[in-house]
């Protein structure tokens, strides 16, 4: 059995129900992680949590030390990682508060730190299935047991963010089959591809995306959306972990 590590987005800088043994900062050659690893038990397995945006949710996406992040998790012996990610919906099935499990993305971003591979040191891994198919299995029975709706299967398009997009961008990432935008999907993902750890996604969608409703999209929208869903998160996970 591997070592899992949950990387925690926007509405779970805290792993509740995490029974703590250590937090310590992780050295790497990239610099540190953006927070204190925590080990500790969840359910009845051994989890490692490492708060994607820093603790207090200071770090915006664009500027997140993704390779500190995945390199850390690497040096700590981590085999599976579970992001979680805040997302908004495209698809007009995905409204706020409902759960995804991708498995696609396509990467909008630019100007970040995104590969591992430097002179010397070339890579090129295969991102053709970005998620791991195991874990996402993985993920659906949890929710079938935990009688959690989830929507099986998505696009993720990952922006530069921090801020939304406009509702013309929205229309072209539709146009391209994304079905949720999120800002942390990359190149989170292909960086655990690079360093041989299996990754998958957990979308919980908290607004429409542009254009996709009326009226603006708000913080207290959101932050309703994560305050109600991420309760759906915890129990899912719990079952996925144990």
């Amino acid at each position: 059995m591997g070592l899992t590590a949950i990387m925690g987005g926007t509405g779970l800088t805290e792993l509740e129900g995490l029974a703590r043994t250590t937090s310590r900062v992780v050295a790497t050659e990239y610099g540190e992680p953006s927070a204190p690893l925590e080990w500790g038990r969840f359910g009845r397995s051994e989890v490692v949590f490492l708060a994607r945006h820093g603790k207090g949710h200071k770090v915006p996406p664009h500027q997140i030390n993704y390779r500190a992040n995945i390199q850390a998790l690497k040096q700590e012996g981590v085999t599976d990682i579970v992001a979680v990610n805040a997302v908004g919906g495209i698809h007009p099935q995905l409204a706020a508060e409902s759960l995804v499990v991708p498995h696609q993305l396509i990467d909008y971003t630019w100007g970040r730190e995104a590969t591992f591979a430097d002179i010397g040191n070339v890579l090129h891994v295969d991102l053709s299935y970005p998620y791991s198919e195991t874990l996402r299995q993985r993920l659906l029975g949890a929710a079938a047991a935990s009688h959690i709706p989830v929507t099986d299967g998505g696009v993720y398009a990952a922006t530069q963010g921090p801020r939304l997009e406009t509702a013309a961008e929205v229309d072209r990432l539709e146009r391209d089959g994304c079905s949720i935008v999120g800002m942390t999907g990359m190149p989170e993902a292909a960086l655990a591809r690079e360093a041989g750890i299996d990754y998958v996604c957990l979308a919980l969608v908290v607004n429409m995306a542009a254009g996709r409703s009326d009226g603006i999209i708000t913080m207290a929208q959101i932050e309703q959306a994560l305050m109600n869903g991420m309760e759906n998160v915890r129990r899912l996970l719990a079952v996925f972990l144990d």
